[in-house]
């Protein structure tokens, strides 16, 4: 799966200011909801009860937050690089400064692991992780995200 299938440019956002977990969720949901016509607070809700199981800060400054919406016809991502690493509870404890959303139908089971599983491995190459943390525009971090020769 490539992230181009549920990512756009319009959806990779740079130099995000957070001070925490929760206000990034809060601008993410909120961005979220204006591409999607859902209900922000319920995307939080849905992002929050995903939290209560663990953490969905997977370490080395990464934070996947994700959760399934029965209003959602199809996957959809969402990528910020933070100006500054925030506190997350991520499971190294280390702060968090790329955050990458995704949002699934209830119906996308394998569909949702797959597109996580892919965000994952992505986000683990230490390579593909500095050039995006070095990436100055939103325009170069979604190039590096979908590049097929890096993310196949």
């Amino acid at each position: 799966m490539q992230l181009s299938e549920f990512l756009s440019p319009d959806r990779v956002l740079a130099g995000v200011k957070a001070s925490g977990k929760k206000q990034i969720l809060q601008f993410l949901t909120e961005h979220a909801a204006a591409h999607t016509q859902l209900d922000a607070h319920d995307l939080m809700h849905t992002l929050l009860e995903r939290e209560k199981l663990g953490s969905t800060g997977v370490g080395h400054g990464v934070a996947i937050p994700h959760g399934k919406n029965e209003a959602l016809e199809e996957l959809i991502g969402f990528f910020a690089l933070l100006e500054r690493p925030v506190p997350f509870d991520a499971i190294d404890q280390e702060p968090v400064d790329m955050v990458f959303l995704l949002l699934a139908p209830t119906t996308a089971g394998a569909q949702h692991l797959k597109a996580l599983a892919t965000i994952s491995r992505l986000m683990r190459d230490d390579n593909i992780v500095a050039k995006i943390r070095n990436a100055n525009h939103a325009d170069a971090i979604y190039a590096l995200l979908t590049d097929p020769d890096i993310t196949s």
